[in-house]
């Protein structure tokens, strides 16, 4: 929950659509709820980013869980080791302008998503 207002409160703050806002939020909280179900918990990082054109908001969700043995798989809408629904991170990649995961079989998951916005 603290994650959710936590990101929600820098996308009003960057100026972010409600549109916008709804999904950083919706791909925080999936991605969150991963970290803690799959990787038994981690650490998340907010960090506003800029370039000459744009501004972003990086969210980045590190686990020292089990990893992902099948990437591609995980990656694939309807897939899931749990009780879920499998829409995690393909949901989270569809909702995010950029979106990057590294996993590690025995050391971890990292994932790390991006919203731009125009200047």
């Amino acid at each position: 929950m603290r994650l959710r207002q936590a990101v929600r409160e820098h996308a009003v703050a960057m100026g972010f659509s409600l549109v916008d806002q709804t999904k950083i939020v919706t791909a925080a909280s999936e991605l969150g709820r991963n970290t803690v179900l799959y990787g038994g918990g981690g650490v998340a990082r907010i960090e506003r980013i800029a370039s000459a054109s744009r501004r972003g908001l990086r969210l980045t969700f590190e686990d020292s869980g089990p990893g992902i043995p099948d990437l591609a798989a995980a990656m694939r809408e309807g897939f899931t080791t749990g009780n879920g629904l499998g829409l995690g991170l393909p949901g989270a990649k569809r909702l995010a302008d950029e979106f990057r995961i590294d996993s590690q079989v025995g050391k971890g998951t990292r994932v790390s998503i991006v919203r731009w916005k125009p200047y």
